[in-house]
C-alpha cells in the first residue's frame, strides 16, 4: 500500500469492466493511414516523402525539427497518396475542427500476402477473409527495422539517439519526446523512477492489458530508463482495481534476475481519482511534494507509463519505431468493447466498426476518459500516438450536463481538489476576467482533472473556465513574445555578423604573420608607410581577460537557454510558437558563444605567432 497520501480526490464510477474482460487483440492492418505531423509535444515534423512515393513499414517519412520534436514513420507499406491538411483529434476540436498537415498512405499489399477480412461475432479473436475493408497480415509485414541494440552494452548517447530516431513519445499524456526526457540527468539528479500504472481515469484499460501481456518487457523498459536516468530504484504504483495486472507484475518480479542492481517496489494504491496524476502519484509513493509550477525531476523523481516503457524497449531491443499503440475501445454503443493494438494513422471509424459500433445508439464519441478527455465531432480522424481510449457513449450512459446554475459557495470543489487550490476563487477570477489574480492563486498548478466540476452541485464547467483563463494568459504572453522574438532574431543576426567578422579578422591576422621581406634600412622610408607599433602587452592581456569573461558569460547564457527550453517543454503546456522562440534564443546564445570564442582564438593565435617570431629573432645571431 501507499505510505503517503494526497489531498482531495473523488470516486467516480470506474466502468472498466466493459473493456477489461476481453483479451488484448491485434487490429487488422488498415487500407489507408493518415499520419499527422503533430502527434507529439513541440514542433511539427517535416515531411521527407512526396506523393506517389512507395514507403515501407517503419520507414522515416517525416523528420523532427528542433530540439523538442519527434520523427514520424510509415505505419503500413504502401504509396503516399497525399500530403495535405486533414482533421485531427485535438482538445480544441470541441469548439471547431482542428486540422494539421498529414501524410496519407494507401496500402500496397499486392505481393506481400495481404488479404481482406471481416470481424466475426466471436469478438476480436477470430477473423476471416471477406471484402470488408481491413487488410490481414500473413507473417509478411514488409518492415524496415533498425539494427537491434543491447541496452546493457550500449552507451547512453547511442540509446538516447535510438529513442529519438524511433519517434518514441509519452503514450500516457501530452506526447513529450521520450529522448528529451531521457536526458534529464543532465539537469537533475534522479534517484527514483516511477512506473505509473495507476490508470485512474474511468473506462481506460490500455495500461492494464499491456501489463497483463507484456509485464516482463515493461519491467525491462523500466530498467533501461533507470540506467539512462541514474535512478537507484524503481517504484511501481498501481490501483487495486487491476488484480490480473498485479498478478502479472508479481510473477515478472519473481523471475527478475538477482544480478540486477536496481531494486523494484510494487505499491498497490486504493482506487481514487486522480491518483495517476503525476504530482499526486509522486506524493503518494515518495512523500515528496512537487513545487508550484515545478516538475517531478526537481525532487529527484521521473515518471513513465507502461506503454511508453514498452515502446522504448521495442525501439532499442527490436529496432522497431513507434508505429502502433494499444487503445481501449469502450462504451455501451459498442457490441464488442475491448483493447486492440492498432497501427497509428488508422481511421477511428475502422476501429469502431471492428468493435461493433451501433451508430443509432451513439450519443458522444470521446477520446481519452470522461474526466480529462474531449469530444470528437467526427470519427474520420486518425489514431495518433496519444490516443489511449475511444468511448462510444450512449445518452443514458453519459447524459448531457445539466444547465449551469449560480455558484452557492458550498466548498465541495475545494475539498475535492487534489492540488490544494481554491477552485471557487479561481472560478470568480476567471469569470470576471481577472486573469492576473487567477495566476497569483496558482491557476497553472491546476491539472484540469475535473474533480471540482464532478462534485459541483451547480454543474458549473469549472475546468472550461480555467482553460479559458490559461488561454488568455498565454495569449497575452504570446503577444509579448512576438516583440521578444523579433529582438532575439535581430540579436541572432548581429551575433552571426560578429562571428563572421571575427573569423575575417583571424584570417587577416594569419596573413599578416606570413614571412615578409626584411625591413629596409633606408632612412628615407616615409613615416606614413611605417607599420604601427604593436599594442602593449598590458593592453593585449586586458583584451584576453575581457574576452574570457565574455566567453564564460556566453557559456552561461547557452546553459540557461537550454534549461529554459527543456523546462518549458517538459511542463507540457507550451505551444509551437513559444518553443520556436526559445530555440531562437538558444541559437542566439550559441552564436554569441561562437563569436566570442572566435575573437578569443584570433587574439591568442596572434600572441602565439608573435611569441614564436620573437623567439626566432632572438635565436638569429647578429651580424
Amino acid at each position: 500500500m501507499a505510505d503517503f497520501d494526497f489531498p482531495g480526490g473523488i470516486h467516480p464510477p470506474g466502468r472498466k469492466a466493459l473493456s477489461a474482460g476481453a483479451p488484448l487483440a491485434q487490429a487488422p492492418l488498415p487500407r489507408q493511414v493518415i499520419l499527422p505531423m503533430t502527434q507529439h509535444l513541440g514542433l511539427a515534423a517535416e515531411p521527407l516523402v512526396i506523393p506517389g512515393q512507395r514507403v515501407r513499414t517503419g520507414e522515416v517519412i517525416a523528420r523532427a525539427q528542433g530540439m523538442i520534436s519527434a520523427p514520424v514513420h510509415a505505419s503500413i507499406t504502401g504509396i503516399v497518396s497525399a500530403i495535405e491538411e486533414r482533421p485531427v483529434p485535438h482538445p480544441s476540436a470541441a469548439v471547431g475542427e482542428t486540422r494539421a498537415l498529414c501524410i496519407v498512405i494507401d496500402a500496397d499489399y499486392a505481393d506481400e500476402g495481404f488479404g481482406e477480412l471481416e470481424q466475426k461475432d466471436e469478438g476480436f479473436g477470430e477473423l476471416e477473409r471477406k471484402d470488408e475493408g481491413f487488410g490481414e497480415l500473413e507473417q509478411k509485414d514488409d518492415w524496415l527495422r533498425m539494427p537491434p541494440l543491447d541496452w546493457r552494452a550500449s552507451d547512453d548517447d547511442t540509446l538516447i539517439e535510438r529513442l529519438h530516431e524511433s519517434g518514441v513519445v509519452g503514450l500516457g499524456g501530452a506526447g513529450f519526446p521520450t529522448a528529451v526526457k531521457a536526458r534529464v540527468r543532465q539537469r537533475h539528479e534522479i534517484d527514483t523512477l516511477i512506473l505509473n500504472a495507476a490508470e485512474c481515469e474511468p473506462y481506460i484499460t490500455a495500461d492494464d492489458l499491456a501489463l497483463r501481456h507484456y509485464s516482463a518487457d515493461i519491467l525491462e523498459g523500466a530498467r533501461l530508463f533507470a540506467r539512462l536516468t541514474g535512478a537507484k530504484r524503481v517504484v511501481i504504483g498501481i490501483e487495486d482495481n487491476k488484480p490480473e495486472a498485479i498478478e502479472a507484475l508479481n510473477q515478472a518480479l519473481r523471475h527478475e534476475s538477482s544480478a540486477e542492481d536496481v531494486p523494484f517496489e510494487l505499491k498497490i494504491l486504493p482506487t481514487r481519482y486522480p491518483s495517476g496524476g503525476e504530482k499526486q502519484l509522486v506524493q503518494l509513493l515518495t512523500g515528496r511534494e512537487v513545487p508550484s509550477r515545478g516538475l517531478p525531476a526537481e525532487v529527484g523523481v521521473l515518471c513513465h507509463n507502461p506503454g511508453t516503457l514498452l515502446a522504448a524497449l521495442r525501439s532499442v531491443r527490436d529496432g522497431e519505431p513507434l508505429i502502433s499503440r494499444i487503445v481501449t475501445l469502450t462504451g455501451e454503443a459498442l457490441e464488442r468493447p475491448g483493447n486492440v493494438e492498432a497501427r497509428l494513422g488508422t481511421p477511428l471509424h475502422e476501429l469502431l466498426r471492428l468493435a461493433g459500433l451501433q451508430a443509432e445508439r451513439l450519443s458522444r464519441l470521446i477520446q481519452g476518459g470522461p474526466m480529462m478527455g474531449f469530444t470528437l465531432e467526427s470519427d474520420a480522424v486518425p489514431l495518433i500516438k496519444t490516443s489511449n481510449c475511444l468511448i462510444a457513449a450512449t445518452a443514458e450512459e453519459l447524459p448531457p450536463v445539466p444547465r449551469e446554475q449560480p455558484c452557492i459557495r458550498c466548498g465541495a470543489c475545494e475539498a475535492a481538489c487534489p492540488a490544494s487550490l481554491l477552485p471557487q476563487q479561481l472560478y470568480w477570477f476567471a469569470k470576471g476576467g481577472e486573469h492576473a489574480k487567477a495566476e497569483l492563486f496558482n491557476l497553472f498548478d491546476c491539472i484540469e482533472c475535473g474533480a471540482c466540476a464532478y462534485v459541483c452541485p451547480s454543474h458549473i464547467p469549472l475546468v472550461q473556465y480555467y482553460r479559458a483563463s490559461k488561454g488568455e494568459i498565454r495569449a497575452r504572453e504570446q503577444e509579448a513574445r512576438k516583440a521578444e522574438r523579433a529582438r532575439h532574431r535581430f540579436e541572432f543576426r548581429q551575433a552571426r555578423l560578429a562571428r563572421e567578422e571575427a573569423e575575417k579578422q583571424a584570417r587577416r591576422q594569419a596573413r599578416r604573420q606570413r614571412p615578409q621581406a626584411p625591413p629596409s634600412t633606408d632612412d628615407s622610408v616615409p613615416a606614413a608607410h611605417a607599420r604601427p607599433a604593436p599594442a602593449s602587452d598590458v593592453d593585449r592581456s586586458a583584451q584576453v581577460r575581457k574576452l574570457k569573461i565574455a566567453q564564460a558569460a556566453a557559456r552561461a547564457a547557452v546553459k540557461k537557454a537550454e534549461k529554459n527550453l527543456a523546462r518549458t517543454s517538459e511542463a507540457g503546456q507550451s505551444d509551437a510558437a513559444e518553443l520556436d522562440d526559445l530555440e531562437t534564443q538558444l541559437a542566439t546564445a550559441r552564436e554569441n558563444l561562437q563569436a566570442t570564442e572566435a575573437r578569443l582564438a584570433a587574439l591568442q593565435g596572434h600572441d602565439q605567432d608573435q611569441a614564436r617570431n620573437s623567439g626566432k629573432s632572438e635565436e638569429t645571431p647578429s651580424s
